[in-house]
Protein backbone atom coordinates (compact mmCIF):
# COMPACT_ATOMS: atom_id res chain seq x y z
CA UNK A 1 0.00 0.00 0.00
CA UNK A 2 1.63 3.37 -1.06
CA UNK A 3 0.24 6.43 1.59
CA UNK A 4 -0.26 9.99 -0.02
CA UNK A 5 0.62 11.60 3.12
CA UNK A 6 3.26 12.01 5.88
CA UNK A 7 2.83 11.83 9.39
CA UNK A 8 4.94 12.84 11.92
CA UNK A 9 5.00 14.14 15.53
CA UNK A 10 5.93 18.21 15.60
CA UNK A 11 6.66 18.75 19.37
CA UNK A 12 3.49 17.54 21.36
CA UNK A 13 0.94 16.74 18.44
CA UNK A 14 0.65 13.85 15.19
CA UNK A 15 0.61 16.23 12.44
CA UNK A 16 -0.20 15.11 8.61
CA UNK A 17 0.89 16.67 5.63
CA UNK A 18 0.19 16.29 1.93
CA UNK A 19 -1.23 19.23 0.14
CA UNK A 20 2.16 21.02 0.77
CA UNK A 21 4.53 22.07 -2.33
CA UNK A 22 7.04 18.96 -2.39
CA UNK A 23 10.18 21.44 -2.31
CA UNK A 24 8.56 22.94 1.14
CA UNK A 25 11.59 23.18 3.22
CA UNK A 26 10.76 21.74 7.30
CA UNK A 27 11.88 25.70 7.75
CA UNK A 28 9.60 27.72 5.66
CA UNK A 29 6.67 25.24 6.91
CA UNK A 30 7.52 25.72 10.66
CA UNK A 31 7.42 29.48 10.08
CA UNK A 32 5.31 29.99 7.08
CA UNK A 33 2.80 27.36 8.07
CA UNK A 34 2.44 26.52 11.51
CA UNK A 35 4.12 29.95 12.66
CA UNK A 36 6.50 28.73 14.74
CA UNK A 37 8.72 31.68 14.46
CA UNK A 38 11.79 30.65 17.30
CA UNK A 39 13.19 28.87 14.47
CA UNK A 40 15.51 31.48 12.45
CA UNK A 41 16.84 31.91 8.76
CA UNK A 42 20.09 33.13 8.51
CA UNK A 43 21.71 31.63 5.79
CA UNK A 44 19.53 28.99 3.90
CA UNK A 45 22.63 26.92 3.39
CA UNK A 46 23.13 24.94 6.76
CA UNK A 47 26.10 26.48 7.23
CA UNK A 48 24.96 29.76 10.19
CA UNK A 49 22.50 26.85 12.57
CA UNK A 50 20.15 29.93 13.32
CA UNK A 51 17.58 27.53 11.87
CA UNK A 52 18.35 24.16 14.33
CA UNK A 53 15.58 21.67 15.83
CA UNK A 54 16.42 17.65 16.59
CA UNK A 55 14.83 15.26 14.76
CA UNK A 56 13.96 12.04 16.77
CA UNK A 57 13.91 8.58 14.84
CA UNK A 58 12.71 4.97 16.13
CA UNK A 59 16.30 2.63 16.62
CA UNK A 60 17.17 -0.36 18.06
CA UNK A 61 12.97 0.33 20.28
CA UNK A 62 14.32 4.14 21.17
CA UNK A 63 13.92 7.46 20.05
CA UNK A 64 17.82 8.17 18.38
CA UNK A 65 17.32 12.51 18.47
CA UNK A 66 19.78 14.39 16.20
CA UNK A 67 19.78 18.40 15.30
CA UNK A 68 19.62 19.21 12.37
CA UNK A 69 19.75 22.34 9.59
CA UNK A 70 16.21 22.64 8.81
CA UNK A 71 16.68 25.35 6.19
CA UNK A 72 17.85 22.33 4.13
CA UNK A 73 15.75 19.64 5.48
CA UNK A 74 13.05 18.50 3.01
CA UNK A 75 9.39 18.73 5.19
CA UNK A 76 8.50 15.24 3.58
CA UNK A 77 11.87 13.26 4.93
CA UNK A 78 9.57 13.39 8.71
CA UNK A 79 7.63 10.91 8.04
CA UNK A 80 7.41 9.01 11.25
CA UNK A 81 9.54 11.09 12.90
CA UNK A 82 9.72 13.54 15.78
CA UNK A 83 10.44 17.05 15.03
CA UNK A 84 11.12 19.25 18.34
CA UNK A 85 11.23 23.04 18.07
CA UNK A 86 12.70 25.38 20.50
CA UNK A 87 8.93 26.66 21.59
CA UNK A 88 8.70 22.67 23.18
CA UNK A 89 11.40 23.80 25.63
CA UNK A 90 9.21 26.11 27.39
CA UNK A 91 6.42 24.92 28.56
CA UNK A 92 5.25 25.34 32.57
CA UNK A 93 9.06 25.69 33.15
CA UNK A 94 12.25 26.81 31.16
CA UNK A 95 14.07 23.89 30.07
CA UNK A 96 17.67 22.84 31.59
CA UNK A 97 19.51 24.31 28.67
CA UNK A 98 17.31 27.54 28.85
CA UNK A 99 18.01 28.27 32.54
CA UNK A 100 21.79 27.58 32.15
CA UNK A 101 21.85 29.98 29.10
CA UNK A 102 20.34 32.96 31.46
CA UNK A 103 22.18 31.47 34.84
CA UNK A 104 25.68 32.16 32.19
CA UNK A 105 24.42 35.24 30.53
CA UNK A 106 24.87 33.09 27.30
CA UNK A 107 22.50 35.35 25.16
CA UNK A 108 23.29 38.34 23.72
CA UNK A 109 21.35 39.89 20.87
CA UNK A 110 19.42 36.65 20.62
CA UNK A 111 19.08 35.91 17.01
CA UNK A 112 21.07 32.98 16.89
CA UNK A 113 20.35 31.70 20.34
CA UNK A 114 17.13 29.26 19.45
CA UNK A 115 19.90 27.55 17.16
CA UNK A 116 22.13 27.48 19.74
CA UNK A 117 19.55 26.00 22.67
CA UNK A 118 18.28 23.56 20.07
CA UNK A 119 22.49 22.37 19.59
CA UNK A 120 23.02 22.29 23.44
CA UNK A 121 19.40 20.71 23.60
CA UNK A 122 20.63 17.47 21.19
CA UNK A 123 23.68 17.37 23.29
CA UNK A 124 21.67 17.12 26.41
CA UNK A 125 19.22 14.83 25.19
CA UNK A 126 22.14 12.42 24.24
CA UNK A 127 24.01 13.02 27.51
CA UNK A 128 27.27 14.03 25.12
CA UNK A 129 29.85 14.99 27.58
CA UNK A 130 30.59 18.49 27.68
CA UNK A 131 34.36 18.41 27.16
CA UNK A 132 35.99 20.99 25.26
CA UNK A 133 36.32 19.05 22.66
CA UNK A 134 32.82 18.69 22.27
CA UNK A 135 31.27 21.53 22.69
CA UNK A 136 33.53 22.33 20.17
CA UNK A 137 32.07 20.00 17.42
CA UNK A 138 28.36 20.12 18.57
CA UNK A 139 28.82 24.38 18.02
CA UNK A 140 30.67 23.94 14.80
CA UNK A 141 27.94 24.57 12.99
CA UNK A 142 26.13 27.37 14.80
CA UNK A 143 27.59 31.20 14.35
CA UNK A 144 27.12 33.57 16.88
CA UNK A 145 28.19 37.31 15.59
CA UNK A 146 28.44 38.85 18.98
CA UNK A 147 31.24 36.70 19.66
CA UNK A 148 29.80 35.30 22.77
CA UNK A 149 31.26 31.79 22.51
CA UNK A 150 32.75 31.69 26.03
CA UNK A 151 29.45 31.93 27.93
CA UNK A 152 27.53 30.09 25.81
CA UNK A 153 30.35 27.00 26.45
CA UNK A 154 29.98 28.00 30.15
CA UNK A 155 26.43 27.51 29.71
CA UNK A 156 26.77 23.88 28.20
CA UNK A 157 29.09 23.07 31.22
CA UNK A 158 26.16 24.42 33.61
CA UNK A 159 23.29 22.67 31.68
CA UNK A 160 23.85 19.19 33.34
CA UNK A 161 22.96 20.45 36.91
CA UNK A 162 19.26 20.72 35.68
CA UNK A 163 17.53 16.86 35.37
CA UNK A 164 15.46 15.34 32.35
CA UNK A 165 12.00 13.94 31.83
CA UNK A 166 12.11 10.66 31.17
CA UNK A 167 8.45 10.57 31.10
CA UNK A 168 7.82 12.37 28.06
CA UNK A 169 10.49 10.36 26.59
CA UNK A 170 8.64 7.19 26.47
CA UNK A 171 5.31 8.70 26.00
CA UNK A 172 7.20 10.14 22.34
CA UNK A 173 8.40 6.27 21.65
CA UNK A 174 4.79 5.05 21.91
CA UNK A 175 3.01 7.74 19.76
CA UNK A 176 6.08 7.13 17.03
CA UNK A 177 5.12 3.34 16.85
CA UNK A 178 1.65 4.05 15.83
CA UNK A 179 2.92 5.71 12.53
CA UNK A 180 3.07 2.84 10.11
CA UNK A 181 6.03 3.29 7.56
CA UNK A 182 4.41 2.30 3.95
CA UNK A 183 6.16 3.14 0.81
CA UNK A 184 4.71 7.56 0.35
CA UNK A 185 3.71 9.14 -2.93
CA UNK A 186 3.01 12.92 -2.56
CA UNK A 187 1.85 14.40 -5.78
CA UNK A 188 1.58 18.29 -6.25
CA UNK A 189 1.60 20.63 -9.00
CA UNK A 190 2.68 17.77 -11.26
CA UNK A 191 5.28 17.28 -8.72
CA UNK A 192 6.07 14.24 -7.01
CA UNK A 193 8.05 13.00 -3.52
CA UNK A 194 8.71 9.38 -3.25
CA UNK A 195 9.75 7.52 0.08
CA UNK A 196 10.79 4.08 -0.51
CA UNK A 197 11.78 1.26 2.60
CA UNK A 198 12.74 -1.38 0.08
CA UNK A 199 15.19 -0.95 -2.84
CA UNK A 200 13.08 -2.65 -5.29
CA UNK A 201 9.62 -0.08 -4.92
CA UNK A 202 12.67 2.16 -5.42
CA UNK A 203 14.59 1.37 -8.80
CA UNK A 204 10.59 -0.31 -10.01
CA UNK A 205 9.39 4.00 -9.43
CA UNK A 206 13.04 5.46 -10.58
CA UNK A 207 13.21 3.40 -13.81
CA UNK A 208 9.20 5.45 -14.57
CA UNK A 209 10.07 8.97 -13.74
CA UNK A 210 12.09 11.31 -15.89
CA UNK A 211 14.19 13.52 -14.29
CA UNK A 212 14.58 12.36 -10.84
CA UNK A 213 16.80 13.50 -8.00
CA UNK A 214 18.08 11.38 -5.01
CA UNK A 215 18.22 12.82 -1.95
CA UNK A 216 19.61 11.78 1.50
CA UNK A 217 20.48 14.55 3.46
CA UNK A 218 20.11 17.08 1.18
CA UNK A 219 23.07 19.21 2.16
CA UNK A 220 23.75 19.60 -1.84
CA UNK A 221 20.45 19.39 -3.45
CA UNK A 222 18.54 21.55 -1.00
CA UNK A 223 20.68 24.60 -2.51
CA UNK A 224 19.30 23.99 -6.16
CA UNK A 225 15.86 25.03 -4.50
CA UNK A 226 16.73 27.68 -1.29
CA UNK A 227 19.80 29.19 -3.59
CA UNK A 228 19.16 28.47 -7.23
CA UNK A 229 15.23 29.04 -6.63
CA UNK A 230 14.31 25.81 -8.98
CA UNK A 231 11.89 23.44 -9.03
CA UNK A 232 12.58 20.15 -8.29
CA UNK A 233 10.22 17.84 -9.64
CA UNK A 234 10.59 14.50 -8.71
CA UNK A 235 12.44 14.07 -5.24
CA UNK A 236 13.52 10.47 -4.38
CA UNK A 237 14.08 9.78 -0.71
CA UNK A 238 16.53 7.52 0.35
CA UNK A 239 16.99 8.12 3.79
CA UNK A 240 14.32 6.18 5.14
CA UNK A 241 14.88 2.95 3.29
CA UNK A 242 16.11 0.13 5.28
CA UNK A 243 17.97 -1.40 3.03
CA UNK A 244 20.72 1.79 2.14
CA UNK A 245 20.99 2.41 6.04
CA UNK A 246 23.77 -0.30 7.19
CA UNK A 247 27.62 -0.50 8.68
CA UNK A 248 28.83 -4.31 8.22
CA UNK A 249 32.40 -5.62 8.48
CA UNK A 250 33.50 -8.54 7.14
CA UNK A 251 35.78 -10.25 4.46
CA UNK A 252 38.52 -7.25 5.74
CA UNK A 253 36.32 -4.92 4.58
CA UNK A 254 33.68 -1.84 5.75
CA UNK A 255 30.50 -2.49 3.98
CA UNK A 256 28.56 1.00 4.69
CA UNK A 257 25.10 1.83 2.99
CA UNK A 258 24.61 4.46 0.80
CA UNK A 259 22.33 6.23 2.78
CA UNK A 260 24.04 5.67 6.08
CA UNK A 261 24.44 8.79 8.10
CA UNK A 262 27.96 10.39 8.19
CA UNK A 263 27.86 10.29 12.17
CA UNK A 264 26.95 6.55 12.21
CA UNK A 265 30.30 5.41 10.20
CA UNK A 266 32.54 7.89 12.62
CA UNK A 267 32.79 5.57 15.40
CA UNK A 268 33.70 2.69 12.88
CA UNK A 269 36.24 4.45 11.18
CA UNK A 270 37.58 5.82 14.40
CA UNK A 271 38.41 2.36 15.20
CA UNK A 272 40.04 1.35 11.70
CA UNK A 273 40.98 4.39 10.30
CA UNK A 274 41.02 7.11 12.92
CA UNK A 275 42.85 10.10 10.15
CA UNK A 276 39.89 9.71 8.41
CA UNK A 277 37.16 9.65 11.33
CA UNK A 278 38.99 12.96 12.17
CA UNK A 279 38.58 14.05 8.82
CA UNK A 280 34.92 14.16 8.95
CA UNK A 281 34.92 16.33 12.06
CA UNK A 282 35.77 19.16 9.46
CA UNK A 283 33.84 18.09 6.79
CA UNK A 284 30.70 20.05 8.06
CA UNK A 285 28.73 20.57 11.23
CA UNK A 286 27.21 18.53 13.73
CA UNK A 287 23.73 19.47 11.52
CA UNK A 288 25.44 18.00 8.37
CA UNK A 289 27.06 15.28 9.68
CA UNK A 290 23.66 13.78 11.23
CA UNK A 291 22.09 13.72 7.36
CA UNK A 292 24.82 14.34 5.03
CA UNK A 293 25.96 10.57 3.67
CA UNK A 294 28.78 9.15 1.75
CA UNK A 295 26.47 7.57 -0.97
CA UNK A 296 25.50 11.85 -1.69
CA UNK A 297 28.74 13.12 -1.10
CA UNK A 298 29.89 10.50 -3.77
CA UNK A 299 27.05 10.96 -5.88
CA UNK A 300 27.47 15.05 -6.00
CA UNK A 301 31.13 13.80 -7.87
CA UNK A 302 32.45 17.86 -6.31
CA UNK A 303 35.80 18.16 -7.04
CA UNK A 304 35.89 18.82 -3.70
CA UNK A 305 34.45 16.21 -1.97
CA UNK A 306 36.62 14.98 0.91
CA UNK A 307 35.69 11.62 1.25
CA UNK A 308 36.70 10.86 -2.74
CA UNK A 309 39.88 11.04 -2.51
CA UNK A 310 40.24 9.10 0.85
CA UNK A 311 38.33 6.14 -0.85
CA UNK A 312 40.04 6.51 -3.72
CA UNK A 313 43.78 6.34 -2.00
CA UNK A 314 42.43 3.11 0.12
CA UNK A 315 41.41 1.56 -2.86
CA UNK A 316 37.63 1.50 -2.03
CA UNK A 317 34.83 0.59 -4.71
CA UNK A 318 31.18 0.56 -4.91
CA UNK A 319 27.95 -1.08 -5.60
CA UNK A 320 25.49 0.57 -7.69
CA UNK A 321 22.04 -1.08 -8.58
CA UNK A 322 19.70 -0.57 -11.50
CA UNK A 323 18.62 -3.07 -14.32
CA UNK A 324 22.08 -4.69 -13.28
CA UNK A 325 23.82 -4.81 -9.98
CA UNK A 326 27.67 -3.45 -10.84
CA UNK A 327 31.05 -3.28 -8.90
CA UNK A 328 33.24 -0.13 -9.59
CA UNK A 329 36.61 0.87 -8.64
CA UNK A 330 36.27 4.40 -7.37
CA UNK A 331 39.76 4.64 -9.87
CA UNK A 332 37.30 4.11 -12.60
CA UNK A 333 34.12 6.20 -11.57
CA UNK A 334 34.98 9.70 -12.01
CA UNK A 335 34.67 11.02 -15.15
CA UNK A 336 34.32 14.61 -15.97
CA UNK A 337 33.04 17.79 -13.00
CA UNK A 338 30.09 16.27 -11.42
CA UNK A 339 30.20 13.58 -14.35
CA UNK A 340 30.56 9.59 -12.88
CA UNK A 341 29.69 6.13 -14.70
CA UNK A 342 26.18 6.12 -12.51
CA UNK A 343 23.21 5.40 -14.73
CA UNK A 344 20.06 7.98 -15.09
CA UNK A 345 18.26 5.19 -13.31
CA UNK A 346 21.01 3.64 -10.99
CA UNK A 347 21.59 4.36 -7.41
CA UNK A 348 24.77 3.81 -5.36
CA UNK A 349 23.87 0.73 -3.10
CA UNK A 350 26.66 0.16 -0.96
CA UNK A 351 30.30 1.57 -0.63
CA UNK A 352 33.28 -1.02 0.42
CA UNK A 353 36.32 0.14 2.23
CA UNK A 354 39.42 -2.01 2.20
CA UNK A 355 40.74 -2.60 5.79
CA UNK A 356 44.37 -1.72 4.88
CA UNK A 357 46.53 -3.96 7.88
CA UNK A 358 49.94 -2.15 8.51
CA UNK A 359 49.45 0.76 6.60
CA UNK A 360 49.68 4.36 7.41
CA UNK A 361 46.71 6.57 6.21
CA UNK A 362 47.05 10.45 6.16
CA UNK A 363 44.14 13.26 5.48
CA UNK A 364 45.66 17.07 5.01
CA UNK A 365 42.85 19.64 4.16
CA UNK A 366 43.58 23.18 3.59
CA UNK A 367 40.24 25.36 3.95
CA UNK A 368 39.50 28.81 4.87
CA UNK A 369 37.80 28.04 8.40
CA UNK A 370 39.41 25.18 10.20
CA UNK A 371 35.81 23.43 10.46
CA UNK A 372 32.47 23.02 8.74
CA UNK A 373 34.05 24.26 5.54
CA UNK A 374 34.36 23.38 1.93
CA UNK A 375 38.36 22.27 0.80
CA UNK A 376 40.37 24.73 -1.17
CA UNK A 377 42.59 21.48 -1.77
CA UNK A 378 42.46 18.31 -0.37
CA UNK A 379 45.68 15.08 0.06
CA UNK A 380 44.96 11.69 1.16
CA UNK A 381 47.80 9.40 1.32
CA UNK A 382 47.81 5.47 1.72
CA UNK A 383 50.94 4.21 2.61
CA UNK A 384 53.13 1.18 3.58
CA UNK A 385 56.73 1.26 4.79
CA UNK A 386 58.77 -2.20 5.14
CA UNK A 387 62.43 -1.30 6.54
CA UNK A 388 61.72 2.31 6.09
CA UNK A 389 61.03 1.64 2.42
CA UNK A 390 57.95 2.42 0.62
CA UNK A 391 56.50 -1.18 -0.43
CA UNK A 392 52.82 0.98 -1.02
CA UNK A 393 51.85 4.61 -1.32
CA UNK A 394 49.00 6.00 -2.97
CA UNK A 395 48.46 9.90 -3.59
CA UNK A 396 45.08 11.59 -4.27
CA UNK A 397 44.04 14.99 -4.53
CA UNK A 398 40.87 16.58 -4.41
CA UNK A 399 40.51 20.62 -5.84
CA UNK A 400 43.76 19.94 -8.44
CA UNK A 401 41.17 19.04 -11.31
CA UNK A 402 37.75 18.30 -12.23
CA UNK A 403 37.81 14.82 -10.48
CA UNK A 404 40.06 13.53 -7.69
CA UNK A 405 42.65 12.95 -9.30
CA UNK A 406 45.99 10.15 -8.49
CA UNK A 407 49.64 11.60 -7.79
CA UNK A 408 50.61 8.64 -10.69
CA UNK A 409 54.01 9.95 -11.30
CA UNK A 410 54.93 10.62 -7.41
CA UNK A 411 54.02 7.27 -6.52
CA UNK A 412 56.09 5.70 -9.02
CA UNK A 413 59.14 7.81 -8.06
CA UNK A 414 58.69 6.83 -4.25
CA UNK A 415 58.17 3.22 -4.58
CA UNK A 416 60.52 1.08 -3.11
CA UNK A 417 62.25 4.40 -1.92
CA UNK A 418 63.51 5.04 1.65
CA UNK A 419 61.52 7.99 3.43
CA UNK A 420 64.18 10.48 3.46
CA UNK A 421 64.39 14.18 3.19
CA UNK A 422 66.03 13.87 -0.02
CA UNK A 423 63.81 11.71 -1.69
CA UNK A 424 60.58 13.38 -0.02
CA UNK A 425 61.74 17.35 -1.75
CA UNK A 426 62.45 14.65 -4.44
CA UNK A 427 58.77 13.83 -4.85
CA UNK A 428 57.95 17.25 -4.01
CA UNK A 429 59.25 18.34 -7.57
CA UNK A 430 57.41 15.51 -9.38
CA UNK A 431 54.19 16.46 -7.74
CA UNK A 432 53.61 19.89 -9.50
CA UNK A 433 53.95 17.52 -12.90
CA UNK A 434 50.91 15.36 -12.23
CA UNK A 435 48.65 18.19 -11.98
CA UNK A 436 47.39 20.94 -13.79
CA UNK A 437 45.56 22.95 -11.43
CA UNK A 438 41.84 24.43 -11.76
CA UNK A 439 41.01 28.02 -10.64
CA UNK A 440 38.11 28.43 -9.23
CA UNK A 441 36.33 30.70 -6.24
CA UNK A 442 37.73 28.27 -3.16
CA UNK A 443 41.54 29.33 -4.72
CA UNK A 444 43.41 30.49 -7.57
CA UNK A 445 45.33 27.59 -9.79
CA UNK A 446 48.49 29.51 -8.63
CA UNK A 447 47.76 29.00 -4.69
CA UNK A 448 46.92 25.26 -5.27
Amino acid sequence: MVASNINFLLNDDLVSVRDLDTNTTVLNYLRNVKKLTGTKEGCASGDCGACTAVVGEITNNKIKYKSINTCITFLYTLNAKHLITVENLEKQNLHAVQNSMIDKDGSQCGFCTPGIIMSMYGMYINDVKPTNHNIDKYLSGNLCRCTGYIPIKNSIKNMYKYKKNKKEEKINLNQLKKIKKNDILIENNNSKFFIHYKIKNLLKDLNKTPGSYLLTGGTDLALEVTKKRKNLKNIFYLGSNDELNYINIKNNNIHIGAATPINDIIPILEKYYPTFSKMFERYGSEQIRNTASLGGNIGSASPIGDSLPVLMSLDGKLITEGRVKKLISFDNFFIDYRKTKLGKKEIVKEIIIPLHKKHILKCYKISKRIDDDISSIFMAINAKLEHNKFKHIKIVCGGMASVPKIAKLTQSYLINKELTNANINEAKKLIAKDFDPIDDVRASKEYR
